[in-house]
């Protein structure tokens, strides 16, 4: 694995070179977003296992090439729990991320044998890891150069097996005959987004 730090923005040259599918994942300040916290890091890993960590700038947010990226839907964006994520992305950078495969919502529609579904649960099973999560509750605004190589670590770890996990759990999922029904959970995707940015952050099919 081979961790690039960046600050602001990918280049044009990362950007021509990711084709097909990238994973992504992003660090904080916290978890309430927009109101309170802010995106603190962008994590994006290729097919490769090269791993760029994005630093972007605070006061404007603006990345056009990594948004060239985020809004082209012919590149499949990879993450685990995209609530979260796609919220912060879109806030943020100002725009629309297209064409995507959440880890989480596909676990949850065919590991029905678990109700395991963080991201260390599905390396452990797909991939035979068990990373280190300790390093999540950490000060992700320190300048990008700051950052402990424990912390890149644990940055790293959120998208560098990413690919590994999708392509299993699509096996499932087909195997299942539960993709259609994946795909429709993805579509409502971007509504959900948009109650958690109005403020609705319940679940508004409860009783």
């Amino acid at each position: 694995m081979k961790i690039i730090k960046i600050k602001e923005d990918i280049t044009s040259d990362i950007a021509s070179s990711l084709k097909k599918s990238i994973a992504i994942d992003t660090e904080a300040t916290g978890l309430q977003i927009p109101e309170r916290d802010k995106l603190s890091l962008i994590q994006i890993c290729d097919e490769k296992g090269n791993v760029y960590i994005v630093q972007p700038n605070k006061k404007n947010y603006n990345a056009p090439n990594l948004v060239s990226i985020l809004e082209n839907d012919k590149i499949l964006k990879i993450g685990h729990f995209l609530r979260f994520d796609k919220n912060a992305l879109e806030y943020f950078l100002k725009c629309k991320m297209k064409n995507i495969f959440d880890t989480k919502i596909a676990s949850k529609i065919v590991r029905t044998y678990t109700d395991a579904h963080g991201l260390k649960n599905l390396v452990q099973e797909f991939c035979n890891k068990n990373i280190d999560k300790r390093q999540g509750s950490s000060d992700w605004n320190k300048d990008i150069t700051d950052l402990s190589d424990k912390q890149l670590e644990y940055a790293a770890n959120d998208v560098v097996y990413l690919h590994k996990i999708k392509s299993e759990l699509e096996k499932m999922l087909i195997r299942e005959n539960r993709l259609e029904l994946y795909k429709k959970c993805l579509t409502f995707l971007d509504a959900r987004v948009e109650l958690d940015q109005s403020g609705f952050k319940f679940d508004i099919f409860e009783h």
